[in-house]
């Protein structure tokens, strides 16, 4: 009788011990799916890294086990899905939500979530309205599109020294709010904004358009949108004989857009921005190391917000721990006052939930591959 009973003792005691580790949902979004998905998948990718690396380390709250699961869904880069997969989170009683990536899922999104009492923080999220909603719980870990937007405009006429500029945009949230952004700060003597454009996300064929602004032999086109448009509207800029320079903010500053762009991407042609960067040789290694770390984990190469995925989670996860709790309405007073070392940098937010002294680093594509030029704070 006892020997029977030994095992069942030990069946018991594991049970409780599982029962007692407490189980967190995080929510991640990015679209998995579509001409973005190579971005979401990025996205993804590092979520689930920096959840599998903070449960082997053993995370806990208040001197606890506590075991984060991701629960990731796909927004496909639509409002309509992204809000609809807004609501199965919520309805999920995720303790938080890393994402989105397009602004233009992000925005419509984050009201669900606010009015959840759900904190986000979108690694990615660039549109100044994200933040101007007031929404105590909505956090970038990157620079936004006033800061993005605004600085290119102004190192394309004050570096670049060109005058004469053409203006696209695909009409999303993104992308209407960058180019915005990039006109305004695009100002000096003898600069004309010498045509204004716009396209659709989805579109691939873009000759009316750039037939229109060959005519007015710009020096610069600058293109509010993403890689998948982007690196075809190069090929075709190319085909129709436009020479002149190709700007863009953190949407085409992908490693996939020479692959996208082929030949026509040029050397030293294209100029874009990621709406992040690191400085000083420490950060760098951390940066490299994180690269290297991604890749072996996942195979693939960081395409772009990997790096600030990783920090989000982090960062959500360092709140948690200092608030000894999960629950968002505790943790959410840490959250804003963080201040967090990750691999992109120190990680704090003003009182609107943008990142403080957001960087850029400018890039250009020599030989196919994104080649970094400078950071500017």
């Amino acid at each position: 009788m006892t020997t029977k009973l030994i095992p069942l003792a030990i069946a018991m005691l594991l049970a409780a011990n599982a029962s007692a580790q407490q189980v967190v949902k995080i929510g991640h979004v990015g679209p998995v799916s579509g001409p973005n998905s190579h971005l979401g998948k990025d996205n993804e990718n590092a979520a689930r890294m920096a959840i599998e690396e903070l449960n082997v380390k053993g995370f806990t709250i208040n001197g606890q086990k506590v075991t984060l699961q991701l629960v990731a869904e796909d927004d496909a880069s639509d409002p309509k899905q992204g809000t609809a997969v807004a609501q199965k989170l919520v309805d999920a009683k995720v303790k938080g939500v890393i994402g989105h990536l397009n602004s233009g899922t992000s925005v419509p999104a984050s009201k669900i979530y606010n009015d959840a009492g759900i904190p986000q923080i979108s690694p990615a999220t660039t549109a100044t309205q994200y933040t101007r909603q007031r929404f105590p719980g909505a956090f970038r870990v990157v620079a936004n599109d006033a800061k993005l937007g605004g600085t290119l405009g102004k190192y394309a006429v004050d570096t670049l020294k060109v005058k004469n500029i053409a203006i696209i945009d695909d009409r999303t949230t993104y992308g209407q709010g960058v180019a915005t952004e990039f006109a305004k700060g695009a100002k000096g003597p003898g600069v004309k904004i010498v045509g204004k454009e716009f396209t659709s996300a989805t579109a691939t064929d873009y000759t009316a358009i750039l037939t229109s602004i060959r005519a007015k032999k710009p020096d610069l086109v600058f293109f509010g949108g993403m890689d998948s448009v982007g690196g075809p509207m190069l090929k075709q800029m190319k085909a129709l004989g436009i020479d002149a320079r190709f700007m863009g903010g953190d949407g085409i500053c992908t490693e996939a857009l020479g692959r996208l762009a082929g030949d026509a991407v040029g050397e030293g042609k294209v100029i874009c921005a990621e709406a992040g960067g690191v400085t000083g040789a420490e950060q760098e290694k951390v940066m490299s190391d994180f690269r290297a770390r991604f890749k072996q984990k996942t195979g693939l190469e960081v395409q772009l917000y990997a790096p600030y995925v990783y920090d989000a989670v982090m960062v959500m996860a360092a709140a948690m721990q200092k608030a000894n709790s999960v629950e968002p309405a505790k943790y959410l007073p840490e959250l804003k006052k963080i201040n967090y070392k990750g691999v992109t940098g120190q990680i704090a937010f003003d009182t609107s939930g943008d990142i403080n002294n957001g960087a850029l680093t400018l890039y250009t594509f020599k030989g196919g591959k994104r080649s970094k030029m400078d950071v500017i704070r």
